[in-house]
């Protein structure tokens, strides 16, 4: 019999130790077919006193089912995507799945590779949680596994999605740092290559503070840039142009540049305001005092999980793209021109 130091029990042991066949534990363990009130029990008492515990991808491959969503996260450091992962995992088990998850490497075709390793583990459903890979190439799982995008503005046909609205986010917080009187101000700007959602956030800022008549500094935010080259463009933007705030498309980066204008002896707000976006905590803390833009995360997570398990029980459901809107955090960070 298996079960030795160091192996783990399989079906086999269990069927050995109950008395009965392996089909006969496969249909215990799976609550599937017919068996007897005294065969469950044999076979349970000899899961127990074994310590047999049931494979999920091998009860899939009997029920057609894992009960296991695979999610690809681009980057595991991010605060984002960290917060969005907790509420995921929540919800997910509360509909009685588990959640698997794998990172991207900053490249389309790993994430790729990331998806398809997810399918290969017989996951019922996909959630993509990356501004990075473009929607066609998600697409193609789409035709054979339920998958949502969650996290960015997706609006692919075959694509289900829910996401924080960028523009209006972008805009709202634009508005914010325009009634307090700034009217020269820099907006960190990201390319659409490096982040589709930062592009979208950014680009919304630099529209509508231009809309307001704000004088805008448009300084690229490229992912190759550190802090320190940033700092350096913002202090000689202030100097040339009267600069009075700095708009960053994420508190990571807020906190980055708060830091580096620190050590050029730029104070924040005293000599220029700075404000973020994101709100996830512990950045959103009252403690830091960051000015920013807050994420619906918890109704993003939670209601991609619940699009992922609807299509896992209907394939034909409807494809649906739902925007959520966010709100602005007060903070110490921006003070009035």
């Amino acid at each position: 019999m298996n079960g030795g130091r160091g192996t783990q029990p399989t079906i086999v042991d269990v069927a050995a130790r109950a008395g009965v066949s392996k089909s006969a534990v496969s249909r215990v363990l799976s609550g599937t077919g017919r068996y007897s009130d005294e065969t469950r029990e044999r076979v349970e008492r000899a899961a127990a006193e074994l310590g047999y515990v049931a494979n999920a991808m091998a009860r899939g491959l009997v029920s057609g089912r894992t009960h296991t969503i695979g999610m690809l996260m681009r980057d595991a450091s991010s605060m984002v995507y960290t917060a969005l992962h907790a509420v995921m995992e929540r919800r997910a088990s509360e509909l009685g799945y588990r959640v698997v998850t794998t990172t991207g490497v900053g490249r389309v075709e790993d994430e790729k590779s990331a998806l398809a390793a997810l399918v290969s583990m017989r996951v019922d459903g996909l959630v993509v949680c990356s501004g990075l890979m473009p929607a066609s190439e998600i697409a193609d799982f789409a035709p054979r596994i339920a998958t949502v995008v969650a996290g960015r503005p997706e609006l692919h046909p075959a694509l289900s999605s829910v996401y924080c609205d960028e523009v209006d986010g972008g805009a709202v917080i634009a508005d914010t740092v325009a009634d307090a009187g700034h009217t020269a101000v820099v907006v960190l700007t990201v390319p659409v290559g490096d982040a589709i959602t930062q592009h979208a956030r950014s680009r919304a800022m630099v529209e509508r503070l231009r809309a307001r008549g704000t004088r805008v500094i448009d300084i690229d935010a490229s992912f190759v840039r550190p802090p320190e080259d940033l700092a350096a463009d913002v202090v000689d933007v202030m100097r040339e142009s009267g600069t009075t705030a700095v708009m960053c498309p994420t508190d990571r980066l807020m906190l980055d540049l708060c830091g580096a204008l620190a050590r050029r002896g730029v104070r924040v707000p005293e000599d220029v305001s700075v404000t973020g976006f994101d709100g996830v905590h512990p950045l959103a803390d009252d403690w830091i005092g960051f000015t920013t833009f807050a994420q619906p995360i918890d109704r993003i997570g939670r209601e991609a999980i619940d699009l992922v398990v609807a299509r896992i029980d209907d394939p034909a459901s409807a494809v649906e793209h739902r925007s959520l809107r966010g709100t602005v955090v007060p903070g110490r960070t921006l003070r009035r021109a």
